[in-house]
């Protein structure tokens, strides 16, 4: 036997037909939130960029598996996160200037 659960709210109907996708822009007021939200912009970024490298294989090794695969996706997840921690390439800044342009009270501060 199953059940079928309505949503309670249009608000809730709408959040369950948009998934986990938020449009509550209150976050954006806040210059640290900005900030980290460029840098995880960043961090996604690169590890997208790592990605399509290690697509290209150059390279093939003799001992290819999914275990190295899944090691080697993990290590690049580091190394993208480090990047754009340590040695950012600008684009999470340009995210957050571009955020920050649309709030006028982060402007302000």
């Amino acid at each position: 036997m199953t059940q079928s659960i309505a949503p309670t709210s249009p608000a809730t109907a709408a959040s369950a037909i948009a998934g986990t996708v938020s449009t509550d822009t209150r976050r954006l007021s806040n210059g640290a939130n900005l900030d980290k939200a460029g840098t995880q912009f960043e961090a996604i970024f690169t590890g997208m960029m790592l990605k399509a490298m290690r697509q290209t294989k150059l390279s093939d090794t003799m001992f290819d598996s999914k275990a190295l695969d899944t090691f080697r996706d993990m290590q690049d997840q580091q190394v993208a996160q480090t990047m754009a921690t340590q040695a950012p390439l600008g684009i999470g800044k340009a995210v957050t200037a571009f955020l920050a342009k649309s709030q006028p009270a982060v402007n302000q501060t």
